[in-house]
């Protein structure tokens, strides 16, 4: 029940953020880098799957969840590293919105990655 709470906190802290974020109040630059950046820094902590193998799947958040059992935060912070790096646009748009519909299908609200959606 503790971690729970603990949970719940941080969402609110980050819901605050960006909240302070939309209006000005809060200036944070967005992190800038390379997809083989994060594929090095992935395969340095040996994660149980392969970035690119990942990223070559037609549904990848579909594989995650299935295949690789991430958690519902871990999803939400790999869709967020991703999606502030160099990958192709067009994949990211997809990747967050696949990731929104999953996570918001159990109802798992992800503040973070709605503010990115610009929702």
């Amino acid at each position: 029940m503790e971690d729970f709470i603990l949970r719940e906190i941080d969402k609110i802290g980050v819901m605050l953020a960006k909240i302070a974020q939309k209006l000005g109040l809060l200036e944070v630059d967005s992190p800038d880098y390379s997809l083989a950046e994060v594929k090095e820094e992935c395969d340095k902590v040996n994660l149980p799957f392969d970035l690119d193998e990942v990223l070559q799947q037609e549904n990848p958040v579909c594989y995650l969840v299935e295949d690789k059992k991430i958690s519902d935060q871990g999803l939400e912070t790999l869709t967020e590293i991703l999606f502030f790096s160099d990958m192709d646009e067009e994949r990211k748009k997809v990747l967050l919105a696949d990731t929104l519909t999953y996570l918001d299908g159990k109802g798992f609200y992800s503040f973070r990655l709605h503010s990115l959606s610009g929702e």
